[in-house]
């Protein structure tokens, strides 16, 4: 799932975080957890027509400011 050369560097408390969670709820693995919740949240920005409409919506999600 997350070969091909794809890495992303995460901090350790982070992933045992995230190992716990997946575990608990039900994930397969904590790799298929991290893409789930990836999907969820590009899911809001796939119909942003313009960059604009994008940074609007990371603004009223709290990402930017």
């Amino acid at each position: 799932m997350f070969g091909g050369g794809n890495k992303i560097k995460l901090d350790p408390d982070l992933i045992d975080r995230i190992k716990k969670v997946a575990e608990v709820a039900g994930y397969a693995s904590h790799e298929e957890f991290i893409v789930h919740v990836l999907e969820k949240e590009l899911a809001q920005f796939e119909g942003a027509k313009t960059d604009a409409d994008i940074v609007e919506k990371l603004k009223g999600l709290g990402y930017i400011s």
